[in-house]
């Protein structure tokens, strides 16, 4: 029976931790920019210059609202955010048809709001980061000062919202997907979500120290004296 005890207890002051071990994966591929890459879409804080060539007292420098919305004379409040420039271009030409004979105009960009995104889980410092340029989920991992050893690296979901809607990836960010170049990963968006869950040995860890070892009613140290059931 004593040796039953002795036993439970070194395992239950390990935890398993030797199962958790970090892994070492290489760095991943940079991101690229391409022709096909899609066109960026406003967000509310982004600076857009309009300029109305037909009517040049219209000509405005405008901030997207909290709303998405930019305010305009003549048209009101029109939607700006989560379109393009050619597509804000577009619908504003359409809105002022109404009070101008062949509106012609140019949107153009002229400040971006801040890009941030927000890393938890099993990370070393969950929170938000500024994404200094377009990142993927283990960059931002990695601004996170990379993954704890109990991270379910192969299960790592990405919330994000796409044209109004919420969306759920999951994504694989394991050392061998990492050597591979997990060429699914996708560039982050603004206010993206980054979440490590825990590893399954963890959950066995933390069952262990919460049901084993706290439950015990003496402590145990990782020495034990079998030498009365030898006497």
């Amino acid at each position: 029976m004593r040796s039953v005890l002795a036993c439970l207890a070194i395992f239950a002051a390990f935890g398993l931790s030797a199962f958790a071990a970090p892994q070492d994966a290489p760095a991943p591929r940079a991101m690229t920019y391409t022709d096909t890459a899609p066109a960026y879409r406003f967000f509310p804080g982004d600076e857009i210059e309009i300029v109305v060539f037909s009517a040049p007292e219209l000509n405005r420098t405008v901030t997207v609202g909290p709303d998405g919305r930019v305010a305009l004379p003549l048209i009101g409040a029109v939607r700006a955010a989560d379109l393009t420039a050619e597509e804000l271009r577009d619908s504003l030409v359409v809105a002022y048809s109404n009070q101008l004979r062949q509106p012609e105009l140019s949107v153009i960009p002229r400040t971006y709001a801040s890009r941030q995104v927000f890393v938890g889980g099993e990370v070393a410092r969950p929170g938000i980061y500024e994404m200094p340029a377009n990142i993927d989920a283990f960059q931002a991992v990695a601004l996170a000062g990379g993954f704890l050893p109990t991270a379910r690296r192969g299960d790592v979901l990405i919330l994000s919202r796409a044209s109004g809607a919420a969306r759920v990836t999951e994504i694989d960010l394991s050392p061998r997907a990492v050597r591979e170049g997990f060429p699914s990963a996708e560039p982050l968006q603004r206010y993206d979500v980054v979440y490590v869950p825990r590893s399954r040995i963890s959950q066995v860890n933390l069952f262990m120290q919460q049901y084993v070892r706290d439950a015990l009613p003496v402590q145990f140290s990782f020495y034990y004296d079998l030498r009365g059931e030898r006497n």
